[in-house]
């Protein structure tokens, strides 16, 4: 998998303290974005997935794996393994993306690895970022327009 970092204990990519994965490439390119040094799909650095796994799990406290960008759609397959092994260790899966849920759900019809990500999430913040639409009062989200879904419910104790 192509990633442009990771990060352990993370407490401003959703809810509890999170193992946060960004990605590396994104064609979405959102003016004003934040993380544009993850745009180049040749970027970052190449990681096994089952060392991913390895350091997210290595955490006792970790109350969830967030997935990040770049764009985690654009790396579905590998996104989709983490948040599985994510979900049967108890964690919960939160992805952020600048795709909307509407356009997600139209690929996830000819595209196996989104459907089998989108099954694997909890949450999904979805939404390009738009510059002009930035807020800092809405839990989550960059810009007015993006939304915190609920895909699959979460267990009881989990933030939200």
């Amino acid at each position: 998998m192509r990633i442009a970092g990771l990060v352990q204990d993370s407490i401003v990519d959703g809810p509890g303290l999170r193992f946060v994965v960004f990605t590396q490439g994104c064609t979405l390119r959102c003016t004003g974005c934040h993380n544009p040094d993850t745009w180049d799909p040749d970027g970052g650095r190449e990681m096994p997935v089952g060392d991913i796994i390895e350091e997210m799990l290595s955490n006792p406290l970790t109350d969830g794996l967030t997935l990040s960008g770049g764009e985690p759609f654009e790396q579905a397959a590998d996104c989709a393994g983490l948040a599985a092994a994510a979900l049967e260790k108890g964690l919960n899966v939160w992805v952020f993306t600048g795709r909307t849920y509407e356009n997600l759900l139209m690929e996830t019809v000819n595209d196996p690895a989104a459907k089998a990500l989108m099954e694997n999430t909890n949450v999904l913040v979805d939404g390009a970022f738009i510059h002009k639409e930035r807020t800092y009062t809405k839990k989550w989200c960059a810009s007015g327009n993006q939304r915190v879904i609920e895909i699959r419910a979460q267990a009881p104790d989990d933030c939200t």
